[in-house]
């Protein structure tokens, strides 16, 4: 999902908020079980939490980089709702930067847990 194109599409839209989805998946999951089957364990969850962080917002800084080019390094500023392909271009371009800061913030407030939860509840 993540190659280099010239012109986005669907899939480079989506990339950031399945990355998103990944992250939060892995962290909530992986959370249930350690704390049910190992919970003096939770040190390492934390470690794997932030590696999984660090992974998650490094793709989503690939997929914003890649979506800056597309919307033309915002040289050409919206509305682009002309029916050219050089605005679908900057339309998809600045809707997937716009995704990648919102699924950055996602990822990040949803490895917070990892940093305040000390103990597992049971």
């Amino acid at each position: 999902m993540l190659f280099r194109r010239e012109t986005p599409n669907l899939s480079t839209l989506l990339t950031p908020p399945v990355v998103w989805a990944f992250h939060f998946l892995f962290c909530y999951v992986a959370s249930a079980i350690i704390c049910a089957k190992a919970p003096e364990t939770l040190g390492t969850l934390r470690l794997a939490i932030a590696a999984a962080t660090a992974l998650a917002l490094g793709l989503i800084l690939l997929a914003g980089v890649q979506a800056w080019r597309h919307w033309g390094f915002g040289s050409d500023m919206p509305p682009h709702n002309q029916a050219t392909d050089e605005d679908q271009q900057h339309f998809l371009g600045l809707a997937t930067l716009l995704l990648c800061a919102l699924s950055a913030v996602s990822v990040i407030f949803g490895a917070l847990p990892a940093l305040f939860v000390t103990e597992c509840v049971r």
